[in-house]
């Protein structure tokens, strides 16, 4: 069987991905200011495609390199279908922004309105604005001999002004200002809310900045550059001033992606195409507005909760001491359902109880003005030994990450910059603690980060412990990582980039040999990505073998299910909704005495092989129940959930009668 028929490029799936957050956006039956959010979501989702697959994809084309990849595609081949399919998603795009969304904005009487459309009393407003806040801050650039095309960093979006002077033309760059909002709330009568975008305020006054000059013509347009960093960590003794210095490379790096508007002149895409040093043919041309991330401010800003998701309040702890509550016996929280808090103030009780001795924990991505962080920074100011194992090359991440790196090391804190040459991506967190003259050591581990915003959108697992056993681990891979001491086999945790593939094939080894003996072999997985062709071809054996395979997998999945001869037993569902579905869970049946693990690791190359990953196992019977009833309820979803079809499309799962919510359903069940 060819490559290719075996596997779904990892890039072509990623866009599927994103054609099913698309499909949110025109599904009529969400609310409508959560279509909003899931444009701007498509929108910040494609960006980040063009500045880091588009780019690698672009760069391997350049460089003349034509070997095909593990998935069978040569970099030609791969480009083409790319551009391909971004061009048809984004023309589906704007197909669903300009019909059906702003349709329904107008029907509940929100505009974004040009400023032509408003009335005498807002155009004041707005050209009031304009004159007090947007001309003092825009500085037009001129393109001549004395000034060369100036550098855009990525996601600028401009205007390309053509002027003329004594009949001689002359070029500028007018970039829309980021130290503002893109979209302006105007006031309005009534129910209605009025936004006008300040691209539309800055073109009715070009004239202001060009005084003495004609104005030929103007063009919007909008650039994305490579966005992948290339730190050669063998040979860097520094690594965070190695990422500085790789980061002030961004704002120059080789354009991936040019957007202009409709009507541009030749004349100006010429000069644009050449300072920007990007092929005229690639250049994307649109009829409607550009980046429409703004579409975030307008879900906040806009005053009509109903027509968003109806609230809810997630279930709180009762115990008021958090470390009673973790000898009294293990639990886990399923956020967003569940309260964060528990995460949170595990850390600040920390932070200020005498009896605890030391912190330590990892960070991967975290939010702005993070109580976990300030509590980090209490314990260190009160004397306790905080340890804070920083991955400052998480993607997008990396300057607000060597920001507060630095913040916790002026603090007191002992900040460790990850490690050369992998990824610390587990997220765990250890608590030493003096009680009754013997010490006692805290655990929380999770499948998601340690950042209180995205924890009430993204769907994760955190769990929390007393065991030795664990503590032991736990400071066992705070040694590897912070030390020179070696993995050593471990009893309650396994690790990548050493152990983990290893035990996930040894677990489907299992399987296969209980189907073969009993018929009862099942695996149930759920995750974000599935790409390792090593860890695909093992589920494709599994499967003929006759284990019966269910997967959960909301982003990328490289498997193609229900292939005769190689994956009738596999099916494959994503789950696209209200929530991020995050969680990594995995139950292997056991001969009928099913295991139940959690995971910060997708069935990824880069998670088995290039990163430091935590897989363990759930072995209390209440949680272990609980967990499995998670996974039971992801199987029934028939609203949100589609399934992976054996032609690599993805397809809605049709059922007579009403239809099941996971996320709803959770919702509804914790909180009662």
């Amino acid at each position: 069987m060819e490559i290719k028929e075996k596997f779904i490029h990892r890039d072509l799936s990623w866009l599927e991905f994103n054609r099913r957050v698309l499909e949110e956006a025109a599904d009529e039956r969400n609310p409508l200011l959560e279509r909003i959010k899931f444009l701007a979501i498509f929108t910040s989702n494609l960006d980040e495609f063009f500045m880091v697959r588009m780019s690698g994809a672009k760069k391997l084309v350049d460089s003349g390199y034509n070997k095909r990849d593990q998935f069978g595609f040569y970099p030609q081949e791969l480009f083409t279908e790319i551009k391909t399919r971004t061009d048809e998603l984004v023309k589906r795009f704007y197909e669903v922004y300009q019909g059906s969304v702003r349709d329904a904005l107008e029907g509940e009487k929100i505009f974004i309105k040009k400023t032509l459309d408003l009335n005498p009393e807002q155009k004041k407003y707005v050209q009031r604005f304009f004159d007090t806040t947007l001309y003092p801050i825009i500085t037009p650039m001129a393109v001549d001999g004395g000034h060369p095309f100036p550098v855009l960093p990525s996601r600028t979006i401009a205007f390309a002004v053509n002027i003329i002077r004594s009949e001689k033309n002359h070029l500028a760059i007018i970039p829309i200002p980021k130290s503002v909002p893109r979209l302006l709330k105007v006031p309005a009568e009534g129910e209605e809310s009025v936004y006008v975008l300040i691209d539309y305020l800055i073109k009715d006054n070009l004239e202001q900045f060009f005084k003495g000059y004609k104005i030929k013509d103007a063009s919007l347009f909008r650039v994305l550059r490579d966005s992948e960093l290339e730190v050669d960590e063998s040979y860097s003794p520094d690594l965070l001033k190695a990422l500085e210095k790789e980061l002030k490379k961004r704002s120059s790096a080789k354009a991936v992606y040019l957007q202009m508007e409709k009507g541009t002149t030749p004349e100006l895409l010429e000069v644009l195409c050449s300072g920007i040093d990007f092929p005229k043919e690639e250049v994307v041309f649109t009829s409607s507005n550009l980046d429409l991330t703004f579409l975030f401010d307008l879900y906040s800003w806009t005053d009509k909760p109903q027509l968003r998701y109806a609230s809810f309040t997630s279930r709180k702890s009762t115990h008021e001491n958090i470390f009673d509550k973790i000898k009294d016996e293990d639990f886990i929280i399923h956020v967003p359902f569940q309260s964060f808090l528990p995460t949170c103030e595990l850390i600040a009780a920390a932070a200020k109880d005498p009896d605890v001795l030391a912190i330590k924990m990892t960070l991967y991505r975290t939010n702005e003005d993070s109580a976990i962080i300030k509590a980090l920074m209490e314990a260190a100011k009160n004397r306790k030994q905080v340890t804070v194992v920083v991955e400052i090359k998480a993607r997008f991440e990396e300057e607000k990450n060597i920001q507060w790196s630095r913040e916790l090391e002026q603090a007191g804190c002992h900040v460790i910059y990850g490690i050369a040459g992998l990824k610390i991506h587990s997220k765990m967190t250890l608590i030493v603690r003096k009680e009754e003259g013997r010490i006692r050591r805290y655990v929380h581990l999770a499948t998601g980060n340690y950042n209180e915003k995205t924890a009430t959108v993204y769907t994760d697992i955190g769990f929390f412990t007393a065991n030795d056993d664990f503590a032991r681990d736990i400071a066992d891979v705070f040694n590897v990582i912070t030390g020179y001491s070696l993995p050593s086999p471990w009893k309650r945790v396994i690790s990548s980039p050493h152990d983990l593939r290893k035990y996930f094939f040894e677990l489907i080894d299992k399987e296969i040999a209980a189907q073969q003996e009993h018929k009862n072999g099942l695996i149930i997985a759920k995750m974000n990505a599935l790409e390792d062709t090593q860890m695909i071809e093992k589920l494709y054996v599994a499967s003929q073998a006759g284990v019966k395979i269910r997967l959960i997998v909301r982003g990328v999945c490289s498997l193609v299910p229900g292939v005769a001869g190689l994956s009738e037993n596999i099916e494959v569902r994503s789950i696209v909704g209200r929530f991020l579905e995050h969680s990594r869970i995995f139950y292997f049946n056991n001969n009928g005495n099913g295991r139940v693990f959690l995971s910060s690791a997708d069935w990824m190359t880069r998670n088995l092989d290039r990163r430091i990953e935590l897989l363990f196992e759930i072995t209390k019977p209440e949680l272990k129940s609980h967990i499995q009833f998670i996974l039971d309820n992801y199987l029934k979803d028939t609203r949100k959930a589609r399934l992976l079809r054996s032609d690599r499309s993805y397809g809605r799962i049709k059922k007579e009668g009403e239809t099941f919510d996971v996320q709803e359903y959770f919702i509804n069940h914790y909180t009662r």
